[in-house]
């Protein structure tokens, strides 16, 4: 491992003269005001402003000379979507109504046209936690068939202190996947659950009831099987409302946090029923990836990939003033304008010896759902690529001593990461919020499940040192941002300075193009979840 590090970063520092002339801030900002402007509607899948976004995507790969990278030579993967929208109507927790979007957010990603459920008993079941390697279950065999979930978010040690059974079994603040809102619902849904409701927390979500709301009833889902059902309900409960729904049955939110961090935890019945009708639009959406390639010369069967998302939020409620597009400036059409520069970085330059793929990916807003098709169905195996590198949010606020890193103590390409730092005279600093369990919350995610070591960058996970300002001015941008994370306001500006983002997507060609020209397959760490995955398939590469 040590001895990898060192070779890796002896060729980084090698690379690193080139990074500064390769990366344009200029073409980041112009690529940028492109892709967040209104013809484009807020790049929705299965939208006009999908078709205008692939197709101008594609466009930018052809003319920079690239090759088709996707299925039978194709510029695009089909990622066929179920599309459905919520509408309003009566949601009732025994005698007490629940408000849609105030007391309540809920969704379905079931293909149906009417969710109805009637007097559905409800079951506050902790953290909603099964985890056997941890010595963990919330669940105690309680039959979850035909009942609505209640569950906590982030993980069982998220508030622990010292003296609780779950102190330190999850990884303490750093957020785990059994911490993650899919995972409950998943679980939920395994275990036979009609609806799965999880009671919100600024803190232990990450984020705000706004953004638990921005989706306004919509979601999306891949197509799947007939075995694999999911709840007929989703959705939140904001945290006032769930103190009152189970104060309503004798219970106290507070002191339920602090029964559901041991060990001998089991769920708790509420006395109320819960009722919902509710009227659901429809359909089947054609979305897709876009995938471009760079083939290599001498192992062009192994793989280096660059990733980002090219959805937002499309078009929702008018705000404050009367703006409906949510155009997702920053989240993410700046990473795949950073995508897009790789792109035209490595084209300019020598021909890699191993191939370079350059994925765009949908449905990432809804759940990661295009680069999880693409795991299901890959171009290139898992096993053949060499690592995933993906961008999702870099800072506007100029440059910065110091480059964010989501997920620290993963794999070997962090040595490499650091390594690049180094030589744009930076440092490598942890996410300071681990708790928004950020790691498995992008792209990068459904290619780490299969194997392939990644490094993510993502700039809501901490305050950046800026060169102006310091960490005090990075935490006035970060707090700024995610006052219109997901809202109509992330957009474009003519103020923004993205020297420090073109630096962060410099890191990327410098560690991209040192693994490009080696023969290195980066290893997950000792500990790490996705180790035996990656081990599996070790004889692929001999």
């Amino acid at each position: 491992m040590i001895r990898h590090a060192l070779l890796a970063a002896a060729a980084l520092v090698a690379a690193a003269p080139v990074t500064a002339q390769t990366i344009a801030p200029e073409r980041l900002s112009a690529d940028v005001h492109t892709l967040a402007s209104d013809p484009f509607e807020g790049r929705s899948p299965g939208t006009p402003g999908e078709t205008k976004t692939i197709d101008w995507l594609v466009t930018q790969f052809k003319t920079m000379g690239l090759e088709p990278g996707g299925p039978d030579g194709a510029w695009t993967q089909a990622v066929p979507l179920v599309h459905t929208r919520m509408g309003m109507g009566q949601v009732r927790a025994g005698d007490a109504p629940l408000e849609q979007g105030r007391d309540v957010y809920l969704s379905t990603v079931r293909p149906v046209d009417r969710v109805a459920i009637a007097d559905a008993p409800m079951v506050f079941v902790g953290y909603g936690v099964s985890a056997p390697e941890r010595g963990w279950d919330d669940f105690k065999g309680v039959d979850l068939h035909g009942k609505v979930a209640v569950i906590l978010v982030n993980d069982p040690d998220f508030a622990a202190v010292t003296g609780d059974d779950s102190f330190g079994r999850f990884g303490g603040r750093r957020m785990t996947y059994y911490g993650r809102w899919t995972y409950k619902y998943e679980e939920a849904a395994r275990r036979g659950a009609i609806g799965a409701l999880i009671v919100h927390d600024t803190a232990g979500a990450g984020y705000g009831w706004s953004t638990v709301t921005a989706p306004g009833g919509e979601n999306y889902d891949i197509v799947r099987g007939a075995g694999d059902v999911p709840v007929l309900l989703q959705g939140w409960l904001q945290e006032d409302a769930a103190t009152r729904l189970l104060a309503a049955s004798g219970l106290d939110l507070a002191k339920l946090r602090v029964a559901a961090r041991r060990k001998d935890f089991r769920p708790v019945p509420l006395r109320q029923r819960f009722s919902a009708t509710l009227p659901v639009t429809q359909d089947r959406v054609a979305s897709r990836n876009v995938l471009a390639k760079l083939p290599g010369t001498k192992h062009p069967h192994e793989v280096v990939m660059f990733g980002a998302h090219w959805d937002a939020y499309g078009i929702g409620k008018p705000d404050a003033q009367g703006r409906t597009i949510r155009p997702g400036a920053n989240d993410d059409a700046l990473g795949a304008a950073g995508v897009l520069e790789l792109a035209r970085a490595f084209k300019a330059g020598p021909p890699p010896a191993r191939s370079l793929v350059f994925a765009l990916w949908s449905g990432e807003e809804r759940g990661l759902l295009g680069s999880q098709t693409y795991a299901e169905h890959p171009v290139y195996p898992a096993a053949k690529t060499v690592a995933n590198l993906t961008l999702d949010i870099l800072q506007t606020a100029g440059p910065s001593h110091d480059v964010l890193l989501v997920g620290q103590g993963q794999d070997s390409l962090e040595p490499m990461l650091a390594a690049a730092a180094r030589a744009q005279g930076r440092t490598v600093t942890p996410e300071a919020l681990p708790e928004r369990g950020l790691f498995y919350r992008a792209d990068h995610f459904s290619l780490a499940r299969k194997g392939v070591p990644t490094l993510l960058l993502m700039a809501i996970s901490g305050a950046p040192d800026l060169v102006a300002g310091g960490r005090t001015a990075g935490q006035a941008w970060l707090d700024g941002y995610m006052k219109c994370y997901h809202q109509t306001c992330d957009a474009w500006s003519p103020d923004w300075d993205l020297r420090g983002a073109a630096q962060d997507v410099g890191l990327f060609y410098t560690v991209g193009r040192a693994l490009a020209d080696s023969r290195d397959w980066p290893t997950w760490n000792a500990g790490s979840e996705f180790k035996a995955v990656r081990d599996a398939s070790a004889g692929a590469r001999r």
